[in-house]
């Protein structure tokens, strides 16, 4: 069976993409759902998994930088956007003026949201309000603000007004995917105490800091808002047996195939040798397009109906496949890996063998060579 790909393919099923969401916000009933489109949609298309996202159910969608939400919002999103990490020298003016929400975790960052909105009202003549979502660190000590600081910050914040209204208060989990951790109890007692204090200060916020494993773990955690990201695209980061799809599946075809005899090597190194006569098929892709070289000899390839191993080192640009005695036609799909459900090798395989984690194998999956196709249900 032969078909027409480009030399790689990324295909994106939508449906899948509104199927996650709307299971994931069916776990948090009570909440509203933002699903998260950083890194352009987990290397899966910011806009238009997006738009698949709040056609599923979300309500808010989240970039890390202010440049992806803007990107969102001047393609015509309309939900509430919310973007939490950029340079010191980022300009929240078009962060204003677009009514994108934004994180603030210091005094500082808050002086400049400030700063932006009086900009952004000089310019419109309107009277523009920074929304901010103030950040505590409650033990991931990454960006928020540290527990001694949040005083003074959320006291700031509340005596911003008219230029800031506070919408909520938030914070990030560390080890919500290993159940029962210890951690996850003691931020959720900081993030409690965060918010009482809040409260004292006269604010009213909304709080969110459930991720994805919170989401499907921790309904205590759901709050007012819900941040599922890797989950949106099908990949499971707990151990729950949950009808996530994954939406992602990686694809080349066959270029040239021979025949070589027992006693020859193939590819750089010649770190594999032939034991008896054998086919091979060339696939056109390689660590230039995000097929790891650590996977060389430990890899396979779903082509002609069969799992079949990849052999000798993945270079920059090709791969050769062991067909043994069959000969695939030129133009054969090859499926690097997808959604596993006739066997093909997938996202979470790869990361598994590479000790790392599905997220960075699909957002590796962005790069110029390698093109992207959306499926609807069906197509």
């Amino acid at each position: 069976m032969t078909a027409s790909f480009p030399r790689a393919e990324v295909v994106i099923d939508l449906s899948a993409i509104r199927h996650n969401v709307a299971l994931l916000a069916s776990r948090a009933p009570g909440a509203q759902t933002m699903a998260v489109v950083k890194a352009d949609g987990y290397g899966h298309g910011a806009l238009e998994v997006g738009r698949a996202a709040v056609e599923g159910g979300a309500t808010w969608l989240g970039t890390c930088s202010l440049g992806e939400a803007l990107a969102l919002r001047r393609a015509g999103i309309g939900v509430r956007l919310f973007s939490w990490l950029d340079t010191p020298e980022a300009d929240f003016a078009p962060a204003v003026a677009e009514d994108i929400d934004v994180a603030v975790s210091s005094l500082a960052e808050l002086a400049r949201v400030a700063d932006g909105v009086r900009r952004a009202r000089d310019f419109s003549g309107l009277n523009a309000i920074g929304r901010v979502h103030l950040k505590i660190d409650t033990g991931l000590s990454r960006n928020g603000c540290p527990p001694a600081e949040w005083p003074a910050l959320v006291e700031a914040a509340a005596a911003a007004k008219p230029f800031i209204e506070v919408v909520a208060i938030w914070s990030h989990l560390a080890c919500a995917d290993d159940l029962g951790h210890p951690s996850i109890d003691a931020q959720a007692k900081r993030f409690d105490e965060a918010y009482d204090i809040a409260r004292a200060a006269g604010l009213d916020p909304m709080r969110h800091i459930a991720n994805s494993a919170a989401v499907l773990t921790r309904p205590e955690l759901h709050f007012d808002l819900v941040r599922p990201g890797i989950a949106i695209y099908g990949l499971n980061p707990v151990p729950t047996d949950d009808d996530l799809r994954p939406a992602m599946t990686f694809k080349s075809s066959v270029v040239l195939t021979k025949r070589i005899p027992v006693g020859e090597s193939v590819s750089y190194g010649h770190t594999w040798t032939a034991e008896r006569d054998t086919t091979l098929a060339l696939v056109p892709v390689g660590y230039a397009d995000g097929v790891p070289r650590t996977l060389s000899g430990r890899m396979d390839v779903w082509l002609d109906g069969k799992r079949r191993p990849v052999v000798g080192r993945v270079c920059m640009d090709q791969l050769i496949v062991d067909c043994g005695d069959d000969e695939p036609a030129v133009g054969s799909e090859v499926t690097l890996f997808g959604q596993g459900d006739s066997g093909e090798p997938t996202a979470r395989e790869w990361a598994d063998k590479l000790g790392t984690i599905d997220y960075e194998i699909v957002t590796s999956m962005y790069r110029p060579r390698i093109h992207r196709t959306y499926l609807e249900a069906g197509s």
